[in-house]
């Protein structure tokens, strides 16, 4: 949904559940989500996002300018770079004394690799449980077309660029790639098996057509 506020468009999901209030969410990539209780109708919607217009507005402003980098020497200690959903200086990141530009681009790599195949592994578990099913394997790669992919032969690949996301979105991700191992294709099932296990997975689909651009070196 979207609404204009003082000659900006404010772009936000809506997540419904069972809960009392209505709440604004606002992450790191600036990406707006309003939970709000099953019943509520748009126009309250609407409303209550007019009502807190302005901060809103305030929070994405702070946003925008935390995300910035210097146009040259982005590999320095002050560069910033995605990581779980936040950005962090690049000396936060890996040891940066008295590398090279090529260096550190390198070792920022591995250490996406790294991150991003011990989240992988901790957080598979959980849901191949909750799923019931087991891949052969899984792998970390370099891609930029794909976030992950699963083989007839039961193996799954995963974008080390995940890594830059947020939790929940890569756990979005592992369900998708799981739930592959009964239903290889985008089926009716194959969503409805998505959905069992996260029900808003339409938002970080969202999420990831939204900022992927911005999950890259």
């Amino acid at each position: 949904m979207k609404i204009e506020f003082e000659n900006t468009t404010i772009e936000f999901n809506v997540q419904y559940g069972v809960r009392k209030k209505i709440s604004i969410q606002i992450d790191t990539m600036g990406f707006i989500t309003v939970k709000a209780p099953n019943d509520t109708s748009q126009e309250i919607l609407m409303s209550v996002v007019k009502q807190h217009g302005k901060r809103i507005l305030e929070k994405l402003q702070l946003i925008a300018k935390s995300r910035e980098v210097p146009k040259t020497g982005e590999y320095q200690d002050q560069g910033k770079f995605l990581h779980l959903g936040k950005y962090y200086f690049l000396h936060e990141l890996i040891d940066t004394a008295g590398l090279q530009e090529e260096e550190m681009k390198m070792n920022l790599k591995k250490f996406y690799f790294t991150s991003c195949k011990k989240i992988i592994a901790e957080r598979i578990k959980i849901y191949q449980t909750q799923l019931k099913v087991k891949p052969k394997s899984f792998e970390i790669e370099e891609s930029r077309t794909k976030w992950g992919s699963c083989s007839s032969d039961k193996k799954l690949t995963f974008n080390y660029r995940l890594a830059m996301a947020p939790i929940d979105v890569i756990d979005y991700v592992i369900i998708h790639e799981l739930c592959h191992l009964t239903h290889m294709n985008h089926d009716r099932s194959f969503w409805r098996r998505v959905g069992s296990i996260m029900p808003d997975y339409k938002i970080k689909e969202e999420f990831l057509a939204r900022y992927g651009h911005a999950m890259t070196l």
